[in-house]
């Protein structure tokens, strides 16, 4: 070996360790940011929970934030367990794959093999329409149903599907109320049977339960802005309950090929018919290189963002809902060394029970804000007033729904959906100039995809009658 090569070696051994170095900033840096983050968080009110970081199954950090409830006499400690809104459906999703991994089910099988007295449309509908949110079966009628039971006797009376399965979304919970009945159906035993004894056993996972009493060791409950605790009443069961470092177990077990094999875990983790839609386990970057899914139940708020190559793992819990995503993202801009930003309070949620009494009211105490706490409150973030709009249209508040979007376009005047969001209060309200004109306004802004023209459509194919 010459001189020149042993150089060309050496300077390449050296530049590789530097690069190591580089990359594997200490975890005490991580940590001081991370620590200065979530204090402001909590400090603001933003933020009452759990949070945990992990690198290469190494912790960098973890700490709990606040509360079990809105009386503020209990703290919160790591073993919390947190209700895991839309998150808990990733076990009903694995659970399936488990059994097609194990030749009990096939992802082509229809619903009509389960006995579960649906009509005719079940013939059509197969397992993979219900893993991808594609079946055509509407959304559980939450205004009438009580209990499980119902939920059944309403899917057995339904009529039609609202689109041939395959050939558009509808995210909802009568697809995972159903795959838990396939579970059932196949392995003769409870859902939570099964999870218990295929999931929750196998990785020691602890601090976990399904449908906690209320006087259940280390449970939260959720309050909301005004220190009033939520209520517990839920038509469907199997509510999934569990700490943060179990949850972090499930994660790294799924992304370990612990549960289901490489190949399967990559199909969950993209919707197999629109590439822009939630899948099964959240949302997956083309590569599979990230992975994000959040939940929400009341006021309870869950997300994590993970990725494989670097094994980092970002987990967040909250009993009290207000800024979790945003912090996750700058949670992951720190871990990448990226820039990042410091959350602030949601107007949204500041304003909400004031515009549900009295709108004009919540207005003006929105003007009022802003004149006063401009860098306090989030301003900038058009989904706020969206969010806001949207809840008083679905609660049958369609006036007030109005006024919050006309706020929100005088505010963002080139959000187009803003003005789709104003387009569907007006034709809740039967003013179909009005809509027709927002609609178009939307457009011209760039759209809200297909559903303002399609709203368009709609509007003057009725005014023409």
């Amino acid at each position: 070996m010459n001189k020149l090569t042993i150089l060309f070696l050496s300077l390449l051994f050296l530049s590789s360790i530097n690069a190591q170095k580089k990359e594997t900033k200490p975890f005490s840096e991580y940590n001081k940011t991370i620590d200065s983050l979530m204090q402001i968080s909590s400090d603001r009110g933003i933020f009452n929970g759990n949070i945990l970081v992990t690198r290469n199954d190494s912790l960098v950090y973890q700490k709990s934030f606040g509360y079990t409830d809105a009386s503020g006499q209990t703290k919160l400690t790591k073993n919390s367990i947190f209700n895991i809104g839309s998150i808990g459906k990733e076990l009903n999703a694995v659970s399936i794959v488990m059994l097609i991994e194990k030749g009990k089910l096939q992802f082509n099988d229809k619903l009509s093999q389960f006995n579960l007295g649906l009509p005719a449309w079940s013939e059509k509908v197969t397992i993979k329409h219900l893993l991808n949110y594609v079946s055509g079966i509407p959304q559980i009628d939450y205004d009438n149903v009580k209990n499980e039971k119902d939920i059944l006797e309403d899917l057995q009376h339904l009529p039609n599907l609202q689109f041939e399965p395959g050939t558009n979304y509808n995210y909802n919970n009568n697809s995972i109320f159903l795959q838990k009945r396939i579970i059932e159906s196949v392995t003769k035993k409870t859902y939570q049977e099964f999870v218990i004894e295929n999931i929750i056993a196998p990785l020691k996972m602890k601090n976990v339960v399904f449908d906690p009493g209320y006087d259940y060791p280390n449970k939260t409950s959720c309050f909301d802005v005004d220190k009033i605790n939520c209520d517990e009443i839920f038509s469907s069961k199997d509510r999934f309950w569990v700490s943060i470092d179990d949850l972090n177990k499930w994660i790294t077990a799924l992304h370990n090929n612990k549960l289901i094999s490489r190949t399967s875990l990559e199909l969950l983790l993209q919707n197999q018919y629109f590439k822009n839609k939630e899948c099964s386990l959240g949302a997956s970057h083309n590569s599979f290189a990230l992975h994000l899914h959040g939940g929400q139940s009341r006021q309870f708020e869950a997300a994590f963002m993970s990725e494989f190559k670097d094994d980092l793992n970002i987990i967040l819990m909250s009993n009290n809902k207000s800024k979790g995503f945003e912090i996750i993202q700058s949670l992951h801009n720190i871990m990448k060394g990226k820039s990042f930003s410091l959350p602030k309070k949601s107007i949204y949620r500041q304003i909400r029970n004031k515009c549900f009494k009295n709108i004009d009211l919540g207005i003006e105490y929105y003007y009022e804000l802003k004149k006063n706490n401009l860098n306090t409150y989030s301003f900038k973030n058009p989904k706020e007033l969206n969010g806001l709009g949207s809840d008083l249209l679905s609660s049958k508040k369609i006036n007030e729904s109005i006024k919050i979007f006309k706020l929100a376009v005088s505010e963002f005047p080139n959000n187009a959906n803003l003005y789709g969001s104003l387009g569907k209060a007006y034709y809740s309200n039967e003013e179909y100039d009005l809509a027709l004109e927002s609609y178009k306004t939307a457009i011209k802004l760039g759209g809200t995809g297909a559903n303002a023209k399609k709203m368009i459509d709609k509007i003057n194919s009725f005014i023409k009658k």
